[in-house]
């Protein structure tokens, strides 16, 4: 199970000579690797396994892409399922698929590797362009000049180019070792921005201690985190006399070990060191506690303020727990660590499936449970304490299971916004309530959770979550009519006053490069339509714009429109195509 979890989003280890790799770094990646994608915890009931999903891979020229890597899986659920590589025309199948939500990655040896940020589903088509990966190369030395050969040098992404996501290299460092004259060659980068270290520990648990361990990381040209040089890389491009000279400067050892109490067992800890401070937010270590009588160990630390986390694991992913405490290294080693986690958060409901007595919705297909996917967003202000590592194993979605019931666990205590996402073309989402809090028998009218945020505390266990998806959904699609050279933007406004309010009718989406833009899952109604350049403002996405810190946003943007005076009137089940946008002046 390991190997075909590593397979998923970091293929290309499974490329090479596994046993050439140190311990210490496979311990690490697989248990990281097996946390993320297990983040719901959560398996939708078998169903009939006779789906496909289908895509064509091709460089940036055009030109098909053969020996591709395609690796699957399922959102919210650890079950595996078995890739395969592109053929001579650069075509993929993926076949035997349960109706399901998937993810998929794509890699070529010497390209950027591609996961799709995009959930695909059984009939899914899709086109997967890999750009040339770039390089980053130098050379190692010691303070005398001296080659330092065997040490580990880590890549880590702090900035993306706009184009493409930072995951997997803003969480997971690529690494490579330098040869017998001090040289190292990192390859296969995607476009970015990066920091370069040679040497320091990440923790293990391994017999095998790398020779470099115990020192506190050097980076590009001889410096700490702090002053080291930002290394901006493009596709396909080489940024070579990236050298380090090796300080070789003994750090401190933080150890100690994680207790999870009372009944429930963890088979292991992930266990995060982050550095606190300006410039150090990307810094960071990963380890790993297996559940026997060894704890957990960094290795060269330097002095300074550190957020140390302990994540318990089960066989379904984390087990609804974290510790978490401040540690400050002051010129000794910090040891006998204990870090007792506490229980997260968890919120429980269900989807409801409301069917339209509209004819021209009769015989529509209804959304499938196991295809829709639950998300927790947090407030973006709480999320800024946690390390990016952090925030990708606790906030994925939440499978819902074939009788419509969904659970969201792992979550830190805080803010949350819902919202589920489902592919049926005809049904759009109606409502998302909680009952009352608390309880009173002066009211029973559920509270309607898309006009504040619903706040957790540590072990809550919030039950009633009520998300109701409406048959008679419309879909929109038009296209700029004049030339243009901006970026453009398109939002839809509901144009009833008694609409005004509610979060969940506007929408707002990215017009491509020709000019065309398209919207599905339309609640019915009359809407404002609005086209903006991306340069008036920052544009908002429907996600975001529907959140509840966002309501005096909303509330311009539907004086914008309305002063617009371009209208639309939607009608269920209806497709209104070939609408002619104009540029808002």
């Amino acid at each position: 199970m390991i190997s075909a979890l590593l397979s998923l989003l970091y293929p290309q280890i499974t490329q090479i000579d596994l046993k050439h790799l140190s311990n210490l770094w496979m311990r690490n990646l697989t248990v990281c690797l097996f946390a993320l994608v297990s983040v719901a915890g959560q398996t939708p009931a078998p169903a009939p396994a006779s789906g496909k999903i289908t895509g064509r891979v091709v460089n940036e020229s055009g030109q098909p892409l053969a020996n591709v890597s395609i690796t699957i899986y399922s959102v919210g659920s650890m079950q595996q399922h078995t890739g395969t590589v592109t053929d001579r025309e650069g075509k993929f199948q993926l076949s035997g698929l349960e109706p399901r939500s998937y993810r998929i990655g794509a890699w070529l040896s010497s390209y950027a590797p591609f996961i799709s940020s995009t959930v695909y589903r059984v009939g899914d088509s899709l086109n997967v362009t890999l750009t040339k990966g770039s390089v980053i190369t130098g050379t190692v030395t010691s303070q005398t000049g001296e080659p330092i050969v065997g040490v580990r040098i880590h890549a880590r992404m702090i900035s993306a180019d706009s184009r493409q996501p930072a995951f997997p290299y803003s969480v997971f460092p690529l690494e490579r070792t330098t040869d017998d004259r001090g040289v190292y060659r990192l390859y296969g980068l995607p476009a970015g921005t990066y920091v370069v270290w040679a040497g320091g520990g990440g923790g293990s648990n391994s017999p095998d201690i790398d020779a470099f361990d115990d020192v506190i990381p050097t980076y590009s040209p001889a410096s700490t985190r702090d002053t080291a040089v930002e290394i901006t890389v493009h596709a396909g491009e080489e940024t070579s006399n990236v050298d380090i000279r090796f300080r070789g400067e003994p750090g401190h050892v933080i150890s100690g070990k994680a207790i999870q109490p009372g009944s429930a067992q963890a088979l292991g800890y992930v266990l995060n060191l982050t550095a606190i401070g300006k410039n150090k937010s990307e810094w960071a270590m990963i380890s790993a506690q297996p559940d026997d009588s060894r704890g957990f160990v960094f290795r060269g630390v330097d002095d300074g303020d550190y957020d140390l986390t302990a994540l318990p694991l089960s066989m379904d992913g984390p087990t609804g727990a974290l510790a978490r405490r401040r540690i400050k290294v002051n010129g000794a080693d910090v040891t006998g660590i204990e870090l007792t986690v506490e229980p997260l958060a968890t919120v429980s409901g269900r989807i409801v499936l409301e069917e339209s007595n509209k004819s021209e919705c009769t015989g529509k297909q209804r959304p499938s449970f196991a295809e829709i996917l639950v998300s927790a967003s947090p407030n973006e202000s709480q999320t800024s304490d946690y390390h990016p590592y952090l925030n990708y194993l606790l906030k994925g979605p939440a499978a819902v299971d074939a009788s419509g019931s969904v659970s969201l666990k792992n979550l830190v205590p805080g803010r949350y916004f819902f919202m589920p996402e489902f592919a049926a073309k005809y049904w759009y989402l109606q409502s998302i309530t909680l009952p009352p809090v608390p309880p009173s028998a002066k009211t029973t009218q559920p509270v309607d959770a898309t006009r504040t945020w619903t706040t957790l505390k540590s072990g809550d266990r919030l039950s009633g979550l009520t998300i109701t998806l409406a048959q008679g959904a419309a879909s929109f699609s038009g296209q700029v009519a004049e030339d243009r050279s901006k970026d453009l933007f398109l939002y839809l406004v509901p144009v009833e006053k008694e609409r005004a309010e509610d979060a969940l009718r506007f929408f707002g989406t990215a017009i491509g490069q020709d000019g065309k833009v398209a919207l599905n899952s339309l609640p019915p109604g009359s809407y404002w339509v609005l086209v903006k350049s991306s340069g008036e403002g920052a544009p908002v996405s429907t996600a975001k714009l529907r959140l509840p810190d966002q309501r005096e946003l909303r509330a311009s943007l539907r004086r914008e429109a309305e002063a617009a005076k371009t209208a639309i009137e939607l009608k269920p089940c209806q497709h209104l195509t070939g609408f002619s946008l104009t540029l808002n002046q």
